[in-house]
């Protein structure tokens, strides 16, 4: 079934571009259009323009652009099929469908049906089939019931190598696009098996709740296996704009105006069960940008709950990070040491829970208490740096009164001036905007580039590519903790400008998150061979190779992944960045004849000329061992 051609057209022609757009983005009229700020990335000058007389819309920031339908697609995240049903609804117009030969079926829909059929074979077996009994015992050992099972689509995937790859089969499923899906693979003999074996199954579901994706759990703790197997990215999944539970908690979240912000699948299940229906998860994942924005269409106010380990204290305070450049209101709920959601919840109750969740705290408060249990307010070298990285942290606040607000707080802590927080702060936001403007430069040069150069071309140079950024890459395969903590706290990933090496350092940053950043690992959770081979090659050239690559027989030095040569390699990194933005403001001000605009980048290249300088001072060992 598929709609006509014509009620496209039909919904399209009566459909107000102005009307469904700036249902979620704030426009205002400019001439003949409406601007407003993008919500497909972050801006400080609205570039986002909708006309209204063309009914399209096109962000001179992104590059992203389109009609009503591909807006709708981009922001939801949803199918062409969907977006057409949405705007139908909104119009009141009604939808006849009429039949399609199947060669002509919207391929979308295919990738959808599939997962529905795969969704529908592991629920069954899950509550029928002999061998899902230990699943069963499992589920119910966490007590997860029945209905919460089938409320969630929960499934089991038999033992064996052929069960659904023959139930495909049945029923006439086209194995090229099963195994786009990540349901089934080839061995190298080129013979498809199962992906999904012996494991508990989770479905991932769109805002809407179309299953786009699966995540697959052991049943028992086994060191060679990982824990959680998920699906591949494909045209109807991207991790990055997915969140678990969504579906099922978005009505709760736009009623009570806030949500919950969890780790894993089964914390946000046994919350849900529990009655606390606000809830959504990361799905085990750092949390992302894109993550954030889809979140953001429900509700602006957010609890961060992760893990009470140290893993999940890290991962708290880079989400809060995040959340508060995207201006959401962020506390902390700080769970009893020992305790995740889950556990906490099925031993103590929803009251309890509710009474944590009224205890929480302001993302200030929790960094706080979180340098407190470290001890670094007991040395004043310590202290110093970390009422900095407070300070840091406040920065990313946009709203100038709450800022200010915030910054009274920290002067009374401490007993400091504000006058000395204040100038503490000042530097702080002059640090974000140079790092935004020059990630949005980079972004520029990305986009310009990305139409010709081909996916995988590693040896081609995009336009002003940091030439640190190939070392830096090979410094996050190191495995060294400290190496990999200092490049992510003074590089962002959005500033790689090459798009193969950016992608690599996303994947060492989730790792990072999940405690899972040996080599070894990391390797194995590329998908493309050709990365995979590069990465391999770069580790390991002249054999100078980590000393946690520890699944690899190889010996050799390792002076190259020392920490000095880590810090050594982001200081030439962050001037070549200052060095670019001074070639860029001298070939404007070559280019234009505007004299106060003249002024202001003179001004500008003298504070970068101070920044570089500041950075070349840089050489003694001491002044980097923090």
């Amino acid at each position: 079934m598929r709609i006509s051609e014509n009620k496209i057209d039909e919904i399209r022609n009566a459909a107000d571009i102005v009307d469904v757009v700036g249902g979620y983005v704030q426009l205002r009229k400019r001439g003949k259009n409406f601007i407003g700020s993008c919500p497909f990335h972050q801006e400080k000058t609205p570039s986002f323009t909708v006309s209204e007389d063309k009914q399209i819309y096109h962000c001179f920031g992104c590059g992203n652009g389109g009609n009503v339908f591909k807006f709708l697609m981009e922001f939801k995240n949803i199918s062409f099929v969907e977006a057409v049903e949405e705007v139908a609804d909104h119009l009141g117009i009604k939808i006849e469908r009429e039949e399609s030969p199947n060669d002509q079926q919207n391929e979308l829909e295919v990738f959808y049906d599939i997962n529905v059929l795969a969704a529908r074979f592991f629920s069954e077996h899950l509550a029928k089939s002999n061998e899902a009994e230990e699943a069963r015992e499992y589920l119910k050992h966490r007590g997860i019931k029945h209905q919460t099972q089938r409320s969630f689509g929960i499934g089991f995937a038999p033992f064996g190598w052929n069960h659904f790859l023959d139930h495909a089969k049945q029923n006439k499923v086209d194995l090229a696009n099963a195994k786009h899906l990540g349901l089934i693979d080839t061995n190298e003999r080129g013979e498809y098996y199962d992906k999904f074996r012996a494991r508990i199954i989770f479905p991932i579901f769109s805002p809407n709740g179309r299953v786009i994706a699966f995540g697959g759990r052991i049943l028992e703790k086994n060191d060679n296996i990982a824990k959680y197997l998920n699906s591949p990215e494909s045209q109807i999944y991207s991790k990055r704009k997915s969140l678990y539970g969504l579906f099922h908690s978005k009505d709760e979240i736009r009623k009570l105006d806030r949500a919950i912000l969890v780790e894993g699948y089964m914390d946000l299940i046994s919350l849900f069960q529990a009655g606390v229906k606000n809830v959504v998860a990361s799905s085990g994942t750092s949390l992302t940008d894109e993550q954030i924005q889809l979140l953001s269409r429900f509700t602006k106010n957010i609890f961060v709950l992760f893990d009470a380990d140290s893993a999940g204290q890290k991962a708290s305070l880079r989400s809060i990070e995040l959340l508060l450049k995207q201006d959401f209101e962020v506390k902390v709920i700080a769970l009893p040491k020992g305790e995740d959601p889950d556990s906490f919840i099925n031993k103590f109750g929803k009251e309890r829970f509710d009474e944590e969740v009224n205890r929480a705290v302001n993302f200030l408060e929790y960094q706080t208490a979180q340098f407190e249990e470290l001890g670094l307010f007991e040395d004043p070298a310590e202290m110093t740096k970390a009422i900095r990285e407070l300070v840091r942290t406040l920065a990313l606040v946009n709203d100038e009164l709450k800022r200010n607000l915030l910054m009274k707080t920290i002067s009374k802590k401490f007993g400091l001036r504000e006058k000395l927080i204040e100038s503490e702060l000042n530097t702080a936001l002059s640090q974000n905007k140079t790092r935004v403007e020059t990630q949005a430069t980079k972004q520029a040069v990305r986009i310009e580039s990305a139409a010709t150069a081909s996916q995988l071309n590693l040896a081609a140079k995009p336009v002003n590519e940091n030439p640190n950024e190939k070392e830096l890459v090979r410094l996050l395969f190191s495995g060294e903790e400290k190496i990999l903590g200092y490049i992510f706290d003074n590089v962002a990933i959005e500033s790689f400008a090459n798009m193969n090496y950016m992608k690599l350092a996303e994947l060492v940053h989730d790792g990072w998150n999940d405690g899972k950043y040996s080599p070894a690992d990391l390797v194995e959770k590329i998908d493309s061979v050709e990365l995979k081979n590069f990465v391999m090659k770069l580790t390991l050239t002249d054999e100078s190779i980590s000393k946690k690559w520890d699944d690899l027989s190889f010996t050799g030095k390792i002076e190259k992944d020392t920490f000095e040569h880590a810090v050594e390699t982001v200081r030439s990194f962050q001037i070549f960045q200052i060095e670019e933005e001074i070639k860029r403001n001298n070939q404007i001000m070559s280019d234009s004849k505007d004299e106060r605009l003249h002024i202001e980048l003179l001004q500008r290249n003298r504070e970068l000329q101070d920044d570089r300088k500041a950075l070349l001072g840089l050489k003694s060992k001491n002044e980097f061992d923090w």
